[in-house]
Order: structure tokens, then C-alpha cells, then sequence
């Protein structure tokens, strides 16, 4: 009977959140509703409920919760201070010249983008509001444009300081303690966020490089489904010279600040985080962007994504300790532990859930409900933190750029003007949706794209 509810549970709550339901909402009143039936039929201790005070107290307490509202304010900020057309302007400049320029325009300032703001649905969103229109003007293949324009978008997932990163961090951090406990270690050693920023750099420029060099093939084999932005319109290079140093240097050097800052072992990432944000602000105004109207939309803006971030929190930790006391931790544990295969099997099981759950649920979502559930069985089958939550990470990101269900694909299609078919989107990914899954192959088969840096940094 308590296995049974603890199964029913998780579905019942993944059958809410399909219903459209708030998800804090969904998450803690299923909790408590199937914490009612148990304690009634005598298979759930109300005692469990007793931990929730604790519970909420910890995550309002948790200093690396912070950077959360500080980062998603530094992005918002960039955001509306036109960093994003101004980058494009000026990589476009730079790379025009060449056949699929654009294109690689497009994927470098994605990817500065999920560097400075780290939230995939605002970048996909300027740049299918900034790029796209310039791409079809200068004859691009409409399934090239929105696929490099989806890709780019979704880098804000790995490339760090990533939000979904620092998440990640404090959920894995957690896991790794718990499966210390649960094989008796009591040890200090824990994993950071800066860990996992460290673990991203490699497969993040890689996925990057690979994305360059598809754009290049394309040019080469296929000039004309890529053309070069005309002679006429391309600055001398003097003044060319001046933008790159006037609008590529200053976000470079933030970006460089933030991260370097975090990676040195100098700040933490709130701090880091606090620096981010004085530096946006710095940068608006020197664009003439700030002003009362502008900082009132950033600050309600931070409000409302940190509100639901943290209301998503404290609904997950409720339904983690209701799961719990119905021993769904254990039975998850015996079904994983009794695949065929070990940890591989495991593994690949685990990937594979999450990347369908991808499909219907926001990051947010998967990494507060399943991370907590999964993670601990697989770091006590001896799986690298580090390395688990970049494959997460880079898991989810192809989810999310995967038909029919892709968020970034929902994103482009609400921007994207009508003369642009959804199935010239759907087809236009295909090609970065192979990528991703290289890359992930390879980030499989060699973990040490993943570790080695953290290994060599902070020994």
C-alpha cells in the first residue's frame, strides 16, 4: 500500500502540472493531500510534516540561493540595455564578409549572451526578434536561420555563470551529502557551484565549436543557403575597430569579472553575482539606457522569476519529504540498483527520463523534484558529482531543442513571423539536435571533459 502511494503520488502531481496548473502550488498541495490520505489509512507518519519549518528555513537561509535574484537582475539588465543588438551589429560586421557569417555571428553572441544573462527563453527570444529579420533580408535558408537561432539560444543551459548551473550546484551539493550519509562518510568535502562552472567550460566551447564548424560546412558545400552580408553594407575597418572595442569589450570584461572572480576561488558566486549586477547597471549607463522606468521593469522582472523560483523550491521540498516518508526514495533506489547493466543502465535510464520530462516540465521544475530523488542513488553507485550534473545539464538543453515539445522551439515560434513554417523550425534544428547528442556522447564515454578542469584548478 505505501509503495503504491508513493508511485500514485508522482504521477498524480506530474498529471496536475500537465493540467496547467502553478507548479509551487501543484507540487506542495499534492504533497499534503497524499500526506492526509496516508496519515488516515495509517501508512504515512505525520511526524515527517514536522521537518517542513526546517526545511523552509534552510532553503530561505541558503547564501548560494541569493546569486539567484542577483543574476537573473544582471541579465535582465543586459537585456534591456541592448547589449544583445549591439553584439549581433557588431559580430555581424565582423564575420559578414564570409559565407555564413551571420550565422557564426549568431552563435558567438549566444553564446556571450547565455554568458552574461544565463536565461535561455529571454536570448532566444532577442535574437529571433533581432536576428532573424536581418538573416532573411540577406537570403538565409529560413531552416538554418531559426536552427542557429534556437541553438544559440538554448547555450544559456552549460555555458556559465548559468542559472541552471547554480541550481544544480546547491541540488547536487545536497545529494553528494546525503549519499556520504547513507554509506556512513562523514565528510566535509562537498561540491560547489564553481565546480560545476569549471565542469561546463569544455563540452560548452566544444558545443560552440561544433556549431561554428556545421555552419562552415554548410557555407562550403551550400554557399547560397548562406550568403555573405553585400560590400555595401560592411564598415571600413577603422570604424569596425572603434565598435568592437566600444561594444565587445566592455560585457567580455564583465562576463570575465563575474566568472573569474567565481572560477579564482576570489568571491563566491553571490558575491560575484553582486558585482554582475553593479556592472549591468554600469553598462546601461554609459549606454544612456538607465533610467526609473527601465530599473522599476528590471526589479519587477527579478521579483517575479526569484518569487517563483523560491515558491517552486519550498513546494519541491515539501513533496521530496512527503515522497520520503512514503519510502519512494527506497523504491526508486531497489528499480535502479536492479537494472541490468549497473550504473550504465542506471545512467541511461535516468538520462532518458529526464530528457522525456523535458518536454512538458521547465528546468526549474526537474531539478528541484527529480535531481533530489535520483542523484543520491547515483552518487552512491559511485557516479561524479561534477560530471552527473553537466550531463544533466546538457541533457535537459537538447530536451528543451527537441521537437515537437522544445521550449526554445515554442519560443521562436511566438517571434517568428508567419511566412516561417513551424516544420521549417522543427527541421532547422535537427542538424544541432544531432550535435547535442555527440557531444553528450562524448561527455559519456569521457568524463574527463567534464572533470578535469575542476580536478586541476582545486586539486
Amino acid at each position: 500500500m505505501t509503495e503504491f502511494l508513493a508511485l500514485f503520488l508522482f504521477l498524480f502531481t506530474f498529471g496536475v502540472l500537465l493540467a496547467g496548473y502553478p507548479v509551487a502550488f501543484s507540487l506542495g498541495g499534492s504533497a499534503l493531500l497524499f500526506a492526509f490520505i496516508g496519515s488516515a489509512t495509517g501508512t504515512f507518519d505525520p511526524a515527517f510534516l514536522e521537518a517542513i519549518p526546517n526545511r523552509i528555513s534552510g532553503t530561505l537561509s541558503n547564501e548560494l540561493l541569493v546569486a539567484i535574484p542577483l543574476f537573473v537582475f544582471m541579465g535582465v539588465m543586459l537585456e534591456k540595455s541592448r547589449i544583445a543588438e549591439d553584439l549581433l551589429d557588431t559580430m555581424g560586421q565582423v564575420f559578414g564578409g564570409l559565407a555564413g557569417g551571420l550565422g557564426i555571428s549568431v552563435t558567438i553572441v549566444g553564446m556571450l549572451l547565455a554568458a552574461s544573462t544565463g536565461i535561455v527563453g529571454a536570448t532566444v527570444v532577442t535574437m529571433g526578434l533581432l536576428s532573424l529579420p536581418s538573416m532573411m533580408k540577406r537570403g538565409y535558408c529560413p531552416r538554418i536561420a531559426t536552427g542557429t537561432i534556437c541553438a544559440s539560444g538554448t547555450l544559456g543551459q552549460i555555458i556559465p555563470p548559468s542559472i541552471v548551473l547554480v541550481l544544480l550546484g546547491d541540488v547536487i551539493s545536497a545529494a553528494y551529502q546525503q549519499a556520504q550519509l547513507d554509506q556512513g562518510i562523514y565528510s566535509p568535502d562537498s561540491v560547489t557551484v564553481g565546480d560545476l562552472f569549471l565542469g561546463a567550460l569544455i563540452p560548452g566551447f566544444v558545443l560552440v565549436g561544433l556549431y561554428i564548424v556545421y555552419i562552415i560546412i554548410v557555407s562550403l558545400l551550400q554557399p547560397h543557403r548562406v550568403p555573405p552580408i553585400p560590400a555595401e553594407e560592411r564598415k571600413v575597418s577603422t570604424e569596425l575597430l572603434m565598435q568592437v572595442v566600444t561594444v565587445l569589450i566592455p560585457p567580455v570584461l564583465l562576463i570575465v569579472l563575474v566568472l573569474g572572480s567565481i572560477l579564482a576561488g576570489v568571491a563566491t558566486p553571490t558575491e560575484a553575482a553582486s558585482v554582475g549586477s553593479v556592472g549591468a547597471i554600469i553598462l546601461a549607463v554609459s549606454k544612456r539606457m538607465f533610467n526609473l522606468s527601465m530599473l522599476k521593469h528590471v526589479l519587477r522582472t527579478t521579483t517575479e522569476v526569484t518569487a517563483m523560483v523560491f515558491m517552486i523550491l519550498i513546494g519541491a521540498s515539501l513533496f521530496a519529504l512527503v515522497f520520503r516518508g512514503f519510502g519512494g526514495d527506497d523504491i526508486v533506489r531497489d528499480f535502479l540498483t536492479s537494472l541490468p547493466g549497473g550504473v550504465f543502465g542506471a545512467m541511461l535510464l535516468v538520462m532518458l527520463v529526464l530528457f522525456l520530462l523535458g518536454f512538458f516540465l521547465d528546468f526549474i521544475e526537474i531539478t528541484f523534484v527529480v535531481i533530489p530523488i535520483v542523484a543520491p542513488i547515483l552518487l552512491t553507485m559511485g557516479v561524479d558529482p561534477v560530471w552527473l550534473g553537466i550531463m544533466i545539464a546538457l541533457n535537459l538543453q537538447t530536451s528543451f531543442l527537441t521537437p515537437p515539445f522544445g521550449f526554445s522551439l515554442f519560443y521562436l515560434r511566438g517571434v517568428a513571423p508567419d511566412s516561417i513554417s513551424t516544420m521549417d523550425i522543427y527541421r532547422g534544428v535537427m542538424p544541432f539536435i544531432g550535435i547535442q547528442l555527440l557531444v553528450l556522447a562524448l561527455l559519456a564515454y569521457w568524463p574527463t571533459m567534464a572533470t578535469w578542469l575542476p580536478d586541476i584548478v582545486y586539486g
